[in-house]
């Protein structure tokens, strides 16, 4: 027992203080006495094994399980809402969202009678309403027979974006940074100029004050994934394609976001996704059936690309590592070895695969904490297990050392495996320990229950946290082409000359409102003359944010990287069809021809949140410049020479499609396994992976210019 700890400030709203030794405690199970879970001077491992010990199976069954939770604000019926519209007490049948696996119940009874504990937030109010929410939900909590309190988990929510369901649920409220890719170029680029990687951990300090005042103690974040095949959607939530930095970044994140152990004021970390998602079968994505498959055909790439990231995951103690979807596939890899071990394949998705996460990850690697599974593993994602029924399921991720499955509060399921026998109780016992060790450790069941709203609304609107962000913003702006020093654009070039700015998306709203939006802030800066009228302009700066594919549905093709309008494409199955990344295209040539035919200049910014093949749009830029969900006024000021460019590449963007070309056999000339730089060593003679432009500036992995 730590006789050095401080009586904690406690607060209950519905059970009793009591006093023991002269000190107070919360008699969370009414029972008049100190259970030794309640006793804060113990060490969190003793209080959980302690109170697993008093738990029934029900309860144990639905602290296994974390599901997406609503906000009551959310609710568009108030009569479905408790605590004066704080909580979402609406019932949603089953397949009525993508949220209803199984029918979902109001958040009271969930608690109460379903025994769930971990939810995820997907909504984005306030900070104080927010705080308002999760104390709520804790007041519901305390009132339960022995009074567990929840823990609120999130996915990223600090970063400038297009929401993106289970990627990006919220942005826009906490202090907003570019995409990780532009922390990750920000960074690299801080380290090319002699500096290092210190605005990754100024990032996680800031945020994780942001996300710690409003109560959501969990994040789900980030990917340690190494990106390797570029057609992968997921690339643009990554660090980018170098395992050394990701490694460097994953460990600041960890120590930024929990601090060196876990305590009341940490947000714990749940990396994802082991044993790495990059190695896509081109680049097809484990959400639909088409991308269950992990690929390794390069001796060597599992231990060497992907698995390092992991290791500095778990060496920073990272509370929790999620598996992903995917599966290793035989048929296309070469046995892979892990320290001098031949690595046998199962092919069942790394949720179930008991080698990878008991031998690999625990034995290994040292993991210490626990296992949280992607969303759906039971219900729609069970890849290499789909023929087990959803009880069956549950038992082979458990067994295998899954702890947690998310986005589930199928508590029927999971029990029947119980009760049949699949699952021992001992194993529910230790992963019930794993889980509840954290939330102990993070002060929630003592004085970390209840947040202050007036804390959260003051933390998040800190104006300190929102410049840091901003200057983020610059640093990710990278210059990949300057030809004949175009850039900056300074007050004596831009004498007497006018400026059109324009936006192209692949969806035309979105086009029309963030063009009004970048002339908005160009306006702001006031170093340009803007004209809406590009014929009589001197100068044009374009933003072109091209999208390809679905998250959640595969292309009746490979995915298209190409920034491209109405091209005809091959499906796999041999028919063709359309695929446009940008539209605009043929007005995006106009526009730059005419600024070229007076003698002006053109500037293209590319958002890259995919390793686009720039061919068609390089040769119509003077300069060329990446930007990473960067702020158009962040770009605008590195354009006009306010502040030097710093960021660089931290991907490889591809020659063109000849050099990620799939053959009939499904295999790609360049290896999915592998990063962008390290490709050349595996092409066909005579082709270079990475695009070089007509200035002979080659678009790979580190690089970007300065003035």
């Amino acid at each position: 027992m730590d006789s050095n700890l401080k009586q904690p400030d406690l607060e209950v709203r519905s059970k009793n203080i009591i006093e023991v030794d002269g000190l107070k405690f919360k008699d969370l199970n009414n029972d008049g006495k100190l259970d030794p879970y309640e006793d804060w001077r113990l060490s969190p491992q003793e209080r959980a094994e302690n109170l697993v010990s008093l738990m029934n199976i029900d309860e144990k069954v639905g602290m296994l399980l974390i599901n997406t939770r609503g906000m009551g604000l959310s609710q568009k019926d108030k009569s479905q809402t408790s605590h004066n519209g704080v909580l979402d007490e609406g019932i949603v049948e089953k397949g009525e969202s993508i949220f209803a696996i199984t029918k979902v119940m109001g958040t009271t009874h969930t608690i109460e009678n379903m025994n769930l504990r971990h939810f995820i937030l997907r909504d984005n109010w306030s900070p104080a309403q927010m705080a308002e929410w999760v104390n709520a939900m804790n007041e519901v909590c305390e009132g339960t027979r022995l009074g567990i309190p929840c823990l609120i988990a999130s996915n990223s929510r600090n970063e400038n974006t297009e929401f993106i369901f289970g990627m990006n649920d919220a942005a826009g409220i906490f202090s907003t940074w570019p995409g990780t890719l532009g922390l990750a170029a920000a960074a690299k680029g801080d380290i090319k100029n002699g500096g290092d990687a210190s605005l990754i951990s100024q990032f996680a300090q800031i945020a994780h004050d942001e996300w710690d005042a409003t109560g959501i103690r969990k994040g789900y974040m980030y990917m340690a994934d190494t990106a390797t095949d570029p057609r992968w959607q997921r690339t643009y939530g990554t660090f980018g394609e170098d395992p050394a930095f990701i490694s460097d970044a994953i460990g600041r994140i960890i120590d930024g976001f929990q601090g060196e152990s876990i305590g009341k004021h940490s947000i714990a970390m749940t990396t994802k996704h082991f044993p790495g998602g990059g190695a896509r079968e081109n680049g097809f994505d484990p959400h639909y059936k088409e991308g269950k498959w992990n690929l390794y055909p390069t001796p060597g790439s599992l231990e060497n690309y992907h698995l390092p990231p992991f290791q500095a995951a778990v060496d920073h103690g990272t509370s929790s590592i999620m598996p992903y979807y995917s599966m290793p596939s035989i048929k296309k890899s070469v046995v892979q070895q892990f320290e001098g071990e031949d690595i046998p394949y199962e092919e069942v998705g790394f949720t179930f695969n008991h080698y990878f996460l008991n031998h690999i990850l625990r034995e290994k690697l040292g993991f210490k904490g626990y296992v949280n599974s992607d969303s759906g593993i039971t219900s729609k994602m069970s890849w290499g297990v789909e023929e087990l029924s959803e009880a069956e399921r549950f038992a082979k991720a458990i067994n295998a050392g899954t702890d947690m499955v998310a986005d589930t509060n199928d508590i029927e399921n999971l029990k029947a495996a119980i009760q049949n026998g699949w699952i021992s109780e001992k194993r529910i016992d230790q992963a019930n320990v794993r889980l509840l060790t954290e939330m102990f450790a993070l002060g929630l069941f003592d004085d970390r229950t209840y947040v202050s709203t007036e804390l959260a609304a003051t933390t998040v609107s800190n104006p300190a946290n929102w410049e840091a962000a901003y200057q983020a913003h610059k640093k990710s702006v990278t210059v990949l082409k300057n030809q004949k020093d175009t850039l900056p654009l300074t007050a004596e070039k831009m004498a007497g000359k006018k400026v059109y700015v324009e936006v192209f998306h692949k969806v035309a709203e979105r086009a029309a409102s963030y063009t009004e939006k970048a002339r908005k802030e160009c306006n702001e800066l006031g170093q340009f003359t803007l004209t809406d009228n590009y014929e009589e302009a001197d100068a044009a700066i374009l933003f072109l944010n091209p999208q390809s594919g679905d998250y959640f549905s595969a292309t009746p093709g490979l995915l298209e990287l190409e920034l491209c309008e109405n091209k005809t494409v091959t499906a796999l199955d041999g028919s063709t069809y359309e695929e446009t990344t940008l539209i605009g295209m043929d007005h995006l040539r106009e526009v730059a021809e005419s600024i070229h035919s007076r003698g002006g200049k053109v500037m293209i910014s590319v958002n890259v949140t995919l390793p686009w093949i720039v061919g068609n749009v390089e040769p119509l830029a003077d300069a060329l410049i990446a930007g990473y969900d960067t702020f158009y006024k962040a770009q605008f000021e590195v354009m006009a020479g306010n502040s030097q460019p710093v960021g660089v590449l931290p991907l490889t963007l591809p020659a063109s499609e000849a050099v990620i070309a799939v053959d009939e056999n499904g295999d790609c000339v360049s290896r999915n396994d592998v990063p962008g730089y390290d490709k050349d060593k595996y092409m066909p003679e005579g082709l270079q992976y990475a695009y070089q432009d007509s200035d002979g500036n080659i678009y790979k992995l580190s690089n970007g210019l300065t003035y």
